[in-house]
């Protein structure tokens, strides 16, 4: 049974998220984790009127977590009831990103599953939002991000860039193969590149590739590049009807690449599709 985690804000990108990961995951086994964090010294950082509001509905941060999850747990139970899903709500003390690197160690999870966040608009997956901050630092874990408003109808087509610069291994592409055997999903591997030249540890990687893939419908496509390779790897999934973007966080190469980009530019990193970050090589 797959155990996977979805950390909420009660915000309406993260009800999307939630929406999104029951379908996705509809046919499959799972136990998924509904997980709230709250911070003990958030009310010092609210308006008065905020304050006053809250206390008067709640007493605490953690009788409103609790209440809260309550809400979202009879929601999906009448409105999502599904016997491969067995759900369960966790409120837990700490800042975001120290809350869910704890629950991921200890309960086993294998994927995280967030809404985009942000202040600046939903349409971010990061940069300035929490989400940049568990990228960062959740390393060892697959990270699905759902954009908000997306309404998932099916799952036919992926896209995995690479510059075949680091081996992907099975583990590595494990929850990548777990939902395309249950979608049968036609998967792309882009290769972004003037020359089309491989060298040798390039060629050891592509067939590693094939080798871990072998169960899947996949195939090997090439493009020159014609703008910025997040622009061109976007293009890319527009062109073909992409459901599915797939990253590897290679340290030092394509990963760091995409965000340098951004960063240089000043530009949020888009995605009207969802984004499936594998776990990162240390």
């Amino acid at each position: 049974m797959k155990k996977l985690l979805i950390p909420t804000d009660f915000s309406d990108n993260a009800w999307n998220a939630i929406f999104n990961a029951v379908k996705l995951y509809a046919e499959m086994n799972c136990k998924i984790y509904i997980l709230h964090a709250y911070e003990p010294d958030a009310m010092n950082k609210l308006g008065r009127k905020t304050q006053a509001r809250l206390g008067v509905l709640y007493d605490s941060l953690a009788r409103y977590s609790e209440q809260e999850l309550e809400k979202v747990s009879s929601y999906l139970q009448e409105h999502h009831k599904n016997n491969k899903h067995q759900f369960e709500t966790l409120s837990e003390k700490g800042t975001l990103l120290e809350v869910i690197s704890g629950v991921a160690s200890r309960l086993g999870i294998e994927t995280v599953i967030m809404g985009t966040q942000g202040a600046t608009g939903a349409k971010e997956i990061f940069l300035g939002s929490n989400t940049v901050k568990v990228l960062g630092q959740l390393k060892n874990y697959p990270i699905l991000v759902i954009p908000s408003g997306y309404n998932i109808q099916r799952l036919q087509t992926a896209v995995l860039p690479t510059d075949y610069q680091e081996p992907l291994t099975n583990a590595d592409l494990s929850p990548l193969i777990y939902l395309a055997a249950n979608w049968s999903i036609d998967l792309h591997i882009l290769y972004i590149t003037d020359e089309g030249l491989y060298n040798e540890k390039q060629e050891d990687c592509k067939k590693l590739l094939a080798e871990n893939l072998s169960s899947l419908r996949y195939s090997f496509e090439e493009r020159k590049p014609i703008s910025e390779l997040w622009q061109d790897i976007s293009g890319y999934c527009n062109e073909t009807g992409a459901e599915l973007l797939v990253l590897p966080r290679h340290k030092h190469t394509f990963f760091e690449k995409i965000i340098r980009e951004a960063v240089v530019k000043k530009t949020a990193f888009h995605s009207k599709i969802p984004v499936l970050f594998l776990s990162a090589k240390d």
